[in-house]
């Protein structure tokens, strides 16, 4: 008993902690409130990823023409304008930055973010994109209140300048939006089969609830009572 006491409270702690850390150690965030059946708002995130995020960032569990197809983007355009570094529409969303490049000019390898918002969660990445300032001890001048000495630059603080706050706002939301989808791309033809099936089961409840008034009518009028 006393093993299986310290084993749970040792998992009860491991999952506090990553929760702690998954949410930036209690720095408060903002709700993004995604929604990842707004195709508006996937392909404007699909976009500003592209054109801001994929120089560093990869994606590597994603295919263009995966997006393309889910996000209703046309492959042509999708190769025209959103592909920087690939050659076939096939091909994962890599980064363009060489590795060597990377550690040499940031300390470390952009990571990955095909998981990031399963791994962080949605309201992580938005206050995150939103929460850079201005630092001079920093080697690119700014900070992040979501992540303390971050070695990234603010990307979107042209954005920032030139957009009325909620034009900014939007884009980050549409930005992390696109990440939601990526976790779990799936998630779009769950939503979608899911609501089929709930259809199906309400139409197959009333059919159930009519066929049981029938029988029940002969065993309420006698039919079907048993013979003494």
């Amino acid at each position: 008993m006393k093993t299986f006491l310290t084993t749970l409270s040792t998992v009860a702690a491991i999952i506090i902690s990553f929760n702690v850390n998954a949410s930036g150690a209690g720095v408060h965030l903002d709700h993004a409130n995604t929604d990842i059946t707004d195709e508006d708002s996937l392909q404007r995130g699909a976009k500003s990823f592209m054109n801001s995020c994929s120089g560093c960032h990869s994606i590597e569990l994603m295919r263009y023409n995966r997006i393309a197809k889910d996000l209703n983007i046309d492959e042509a355009d999708m190769a025209a304008n959103l592909m920087f570094n690939a050659d076939k529409t096939g091909s994962t969303v890599f980064s363009s930055m060489p590795v060597d490049g990377a550690k040499e000019w940031f300390g470390t390898t952009p990571p990955d973010l095909s998981l990031t918002a399963r791994a962080r969660g949605t309201d992580w990445i938005y206050t995150y994109l939103k929460g850079f300032y201005a630092d001079d001890t920093r080697p690119y001048g700014v900070n992040n209140h979501v992540l303390e000495n971050a070695s990234m630059p603010d990307v979107l603080w042209q954005s920032k300048q030139d957009k009325s706050e909620q034009d900014f706002n939007r884009e980050v939301r549409d930005i992390t939006n696109f990440l939601d989808y990526v976790s779990e791309p799936v998630k779009l033809i769950r939503y979608e089969i899911g609501v089929k099936v709930l259809g199906f089961l309400f139409i197959l409840f009333i059919l159930s609830y009519l066929l049981k008034k029938e029988y029940w009518k002969d065993v309420k009028y006698g039919k079907w009572r048993a013979k003494d």
